[in-house]
């Protein structure tokens, strides 16, 4: 499965099977994150066998089962620090999902005070996703349409459709979608992030899509 196969098949997961991340995947996947990590500037870390963080009411509040991994995202606070968590985190998720791993973007229903990573000052965690083999591969979300996250004047090139399509694939937080992409003149997007929950995080996750969807070399971000 290469990554935009990925960007397809990958669906939310909640529930897991009790299989432990090894091997080839485990070392393949740690070596990706450590990049994101290091390109980024954010702090990016896989917690295996560490069932803490999703062991107590507020994850089976979440519907959440035999959660035993996560992938941590902090970083020192700042006006990008929630866009470039979800960008960065995405592409994660897309490159576990080559791995034949699920995942699940994770805000509020897991116990923070559990995870053994203490924030320094001046930073915070993000968020967190699940990660694991998931005991299903997930069901897709209900989409909003083309025209109620997009704008172009006239008739748009087909890649700036294509990228809005990606990004409409794209997990948001309570599948709230709030997030708008503009072409202005040939070849540059604005892509803003609308009011609602966690949707600076959404932005960067779905900004992730578009580039998969129109092809980095088609525009460039204003």
């Amino acid at each position: 499965m290469d990554i935009y196969e990925a960007l397809k098949a990958r669906h939310s997961v909640r529930s897991y099977k009790d299989r432990k991340i090894t091997g080839y995947v485990k070392e393949e996947l740690e070596s990706f994150i450590d990049e994101c990590s290091e390109k980024s500037g954010i702090y990016i870390k896989l917690f295996a066998d560490e069932p803490k963080a999703f062991g107590g009411i507020i994850s089976r509040y979440g519907k959440f089962v035999n959660v035993k991994n996560y992938i941590l995202i902090a970083g020192k606070r700042g006006e990008r620090l929630d866009e470039m968590c979800g960008y960065y985190g995405e592409k994660i998720v897309l490159k576990a999902q080559t791995l034949g791993l699920n995942t699940c973007w994770v805000g509020l229903t897991y116990n923070k005070s559990a995870i053994p990573y203490k924030p320094k000052i001046g930073e915070k965690i993000c968020c967190v996703i699940a990660i694991g083999y998931g005991v299903s591969e997930g069901v897709p979300h209900s989409q909003k349409n083309i025209n109620d996250v997009s704008f172009a004047e006239g008739t748009p090139p087909q890649w700036f459709i294509n990228g809005v399509k990606a990004a409409l694939l794209a997990p948001t937080a309570l599948n709230q979608q709030m997030f708008f992409f503009e072409l202005i003149d040939e070849n540059k997007v604005k892509a803003t992030a609308c009011r609602g929950f966690y949707t600076k995080i959404d932005l960067g996750i779905a900004k992730y899509h578009f580039e998969l969807g129109a092809g980095k070399e088609n525009f460039t971000w204003k």
